[in-house]
């Protein structure tokens, strides 16, 4: 497993932009494919997008298409997801997660390796 840690979460308002990160270490971050999910207060965790092991393919959930961008830098051994046109019913918990497999999926049972999340408020 690799071990993962989330930053850049806190206040941004309806319509605004934040940039999250998530650093890595332990393994090799080039062997992992990379996700990000987030979680709501009651509710389960939401695929939000993922990237390959070289970055060169992406996935995305259909209601942040078009508005947030998952990047990966493997030399730095970071990824990020840019957030624009936030909007407040989605205040959640942020997180990084990791899998060995090169898998673009939206099932979090596939990846093993978590970030311990980072809270993204949204205010309208």
């Amino acid at each position: 497993q690799v071990q993962l840690v989330e930053s850049g979460g806190g206040l941004v308002q309806a319509g605004g932009s934040l940039r999250l990160s998530c650093a890595a270490s332990g393994r090799t971050f080039s062997n992992y494919a990379m996700g990000w999910f987030r979680q709501a207060p009651g509710k389960e965790r939401e695929f939000v997008a993922a990237i390959s092991c070289s970055g060169g393919r992406l996935y995305y959930a259909a209601s942040v298409k078009g508005r947030f961008t998952i990047s990966s830098d493997n030399a730095k051994n970071t990824g990020d997801l840019q957030m624009n046109s936030m909007k407040p019913e989605k205040t959640a918990v942020y997180y990084c997660a990791a899998q060995p497999n090169d898998l673009l999926t939206m099932n979090p049972s596939s990846y093993n390796s978590w970030g311990q999340g980072t809270k993204v408020p949204v205010s309208s």
